[in-house]
């Protein structure tokens, strides 16, 4: 009992302490959280009180926004709607301006202006892709060696791609429509690139003057000009382009020296490619074949000095 007594009492107490401060980071996450909830209810709000046919105008508005200036529309954004403006198509409200014209949106616009608006932008087209085979040739080792060889200019049916002969550095084996390797990897790279544009190609083969000891009886330099251009076309095929964007393949022979001083000059042989706009696709699929030398020969007139490498 007497050591019961004198036992020490222990008493444990447990401090308990908070978790911490956890930083304000959570409040900027929840504020985003409420603008976003608020940015979609306010759209849902303007949707809800929009017509059904404004809403169809503005889907295709969107869909095909080159659609209303050639066709003319009504409706789409107009002053009766919710959504007004939206661009320099959907801000035209209906009314007069201070000359007395009408600025109504349902005024058909001119139909040269509408096709002068897109042969502009198919210009714009065409000289991005000019751009960017310049750049894949500074790009590639092989296509950087053989660059004075390539000439590409702007004319009035396309994008023109130019692989010419140098004098120790032909295209093809010696009378033969055999691509060299190089060629080859030349004609794979462009068919890469140009497959990824819309528009049609047109190919074309050049030979100089020299004649075939059979002249002009038997296989001569309109056959190897066409058998060539046929080896070319295979080649870029084989690089990746389809196969369907090729609209027309022609031998020239010599009928159009690229240096008309000198019919013998290595320059005259050549393989032309030709990304052709739409007017000049229209023309090659209206017309055929028969339109294929008067076109290439116009479009060459002039050629020398005007290529930009």
């Amino acid at each position: 009992m007497a050591d019961d007594e004198l036992r020490p009492i222990v008493v444990k107490r447990i401090k308990k302490s908070g978790g911490g401060h956890h930083g304000g980071a959570w409040k900027i996450a929840y504020a985003d959280f409420v603008t976003a909830m608020m940015a979609f209810f306010l759209l849902m709000w303007l949707l809800g009180s929009v017509g059904k046919g404004d809403l169809q105008g503005i889907a295709e508005y969107f869909q095909t926004p080159l659609n209303l200036p050639i066709s003319g529309g009504s409706g789409n954004g107009s002053s009766s709607s919710v959504l007004q403006g939206g661009g320099p198509i959907l801000a035209k409200h209906a009314g007069v301006s201070k000359k007395g014209e009408d600025t109504s949106i349902n005024k058909p616009l001119d139909m040269k202006s509408a096709q002068a608006m897109l042969d502009r932008a198919e210009a714009a087209q065409l000289r991005d892709l000019k751009g960017r085979l310049e750049v894949a040739i500074e790009a590639n080792k092989l296509l950087k060696q053989f660059k004075n060889q390539l000439l590409l200019d702007i004319t009035t049916e396309g994008l023109r791609i130019q692989i010419v002969d140098e004098q120790n550095r032909p295209m093809f084996a010696f009378a033969k429509a055999e691509l060299q390797p190089y060629m080859k990897e030349i004609l794979h790279e462009i068919g890469r690139v140009l497959n990824g544009v819309p528009n049609r190609i047109s190919l074309s083969g050049h030979t100089d003057s020299a004649p075939y000891s059979t002249g002009d009886r038997g296989y001569s330099n309109w056959e190897l000009s066409a058998d060539r251009a046929n080896a070319s076309r295979r080649a870029l095929i084989a690089g990746g382009m389809d196969d369907a964007k090729i609209l027309r393949v022609v031998g020239l022979s010599s009928a159009v020296l690229m240096d008309k001083e000198n019919s013998l000059n290595p320059i005259n042989r050549r393989i032309s490619i030709i990304v052709m706009n739409k007017q000049a696709e229209e023309s090659a699929a209206t017309d055929g074949g028969s339109l294929a030398v008067k076109d290439q020969t116009e479009v060459e007139k002039g050629l020398a000095g005007n290529a930009v490498r």
